[in-house]
């Protein structure tokens, strides 16, 4: 497969990872994804939430999403204390046992408020294995009072991200706070930059979606589906990669990366429109993997599937390691592949094309 990411578009994904986009507060970086957008969309739209649209030869009676989710895991601060301590809720699935000594960085009115998870050292807690927990993890921010605390502009609701950024290993690994999945908005993005460089005339509109609050229950999709109203949905998000220590197959399949896209069986899942990318892999040598899952995709898959009377839907996921950490790694190739499939598929679909099982 020919190489596809460019130096201008790596450099956009480092930008656009390194950028804070917190469940409810995506708008910084929606600003940076519309911006690199510009040159390949004919048209945007955005709704009250911050979801956003960019739309290919609109106008059309038949419409395409190809779409991924724009937010980022995160905490809130919900209780300050009199000596200066900050607790904390989660916002989307963040993981407690990553936090403590973790840097962070909280995000007020006034501007950008660095702190640290706190943990006492080995030799003087209770017990040697004593583990974090919502209710012993907190934020230090170097302040002694509550008062001091505020005076930084630090409030209950103000959001919280973790400090760490973008890098890649071996040359070959891309490795971020949040791939989980800006990764997805990039490879989304890409798709629209080869349709026109190619110059690909498409029969259809097609809406090319980064939508908002996917980590707290798909809302974002849900909001924007009924908006557009699409005939076609072609979802991308992240997967687990099975293939590393701690993690068992029997419970969680077996999906790899350096092994390409995964695409995904399930109730959500059209079949019809599943059996067309994998020819569509097939034409193409796409290298893909299979995954099942029970009852919901627990990705913007089911928002879509589930809309204006059901829509055709299908997913295409890209493998990961460690989720929902700090270190979310992916493999280069893996990305390319992710963005060819959806870029031949997109390619592959027909104006007005029925997708029924009964006709």
């Amino acid at each position: 497969m020919k190489k596809i990411i460019t130096t201008k578009s790596e450099k956009f994904l480092e930008q656009y990872l390194n950028n804070a986009s917190p469940t409810g507060f995506e708008s910084h970086g929606q600003k940076l994804w519309m911006d690199y957008m510009r040159p390949y969309a004919d048209e945007f739209i955005v709704d009250n939430y911050g979801s956003v649209a960019a739309i290919i030869n609109p106008g059309m009676p038949y419409k395409v999403v190809i779409e991924a989710h724009a937010d980022e895991i995160s905490w809130f601060v919900h209780y300050i204390t009199s000596d200066g301590f900050i607790y904390l809720r989660r916002n989307g699935g963040s993981d407690h046992m990553i936090a403590p000594s973790k840097r962070v960085n909280i995000h007020t009115d006034k501007g950008i408020v660095r702190a640290v998870f706190g943990w006492p050292a080995i030799h003087m807690r209770h017990t040697k294995d004593e583990a974090p927990s919502l209710k012993n993890i907190f934020l230090d921010c170097g302040c002694s009072t509550k008062e001091e605390v505020e005076k930084l502009g630090v409030h209950v609701g103000c959001v919280a991200t973790f400090e760490d950024e973008f890098m890649v290993l071996n040359k070959n690994r891309y490795v971020g706070r949040a791939l989980d999945n800006r990764v997805g908005g990039f490879m989304i993005a890409e798709v629209a930059r080869m349709l026109k460089e190619k110059k690909v005339s498409l029969p259809f509109s097609l809406y090319v979606v980064n939508a908002v609050q996917e980590e707290i229950g798909l809302r974002g999709a849900e909001m924007i589906a009924h908006r557009i109203k699409p005939d076609v949905a072609l979802i991308t998000d992240v997967c687990h990669d099975t293939g590393t220590p701690m993690v068992s197959k029997i419970e969680n399949g077996d999906q790899k990366s350096g092994d390409g896209p995964v695409l995904t069986y399930g109730p959500a899942v059209q079949n019809n429109f599943l059996r067309q990318i994998i020819k569509v892999a097939e034409k193409n040598k796409i290298p893909f993997q299979r995954a099942a899952v029970s009852r919901s995709t627990g990705t913007d898959t089911d928002a879509f599937a589930y809309s204006n009377e059901g829509v055709t839907s299908a997913l295409i996921s890209l493998p990961l390691r460690y989720m929902h950490t700090t270190v979310e790694m992916v493999r280069k190739e893996d990305v390319e592949s992710c963005i060819a499939l959806i870029f031949e598929t997109v390619k592959s679909i027909k104006a007005g094309q029925d997708f029924r099982y009964l006709k």
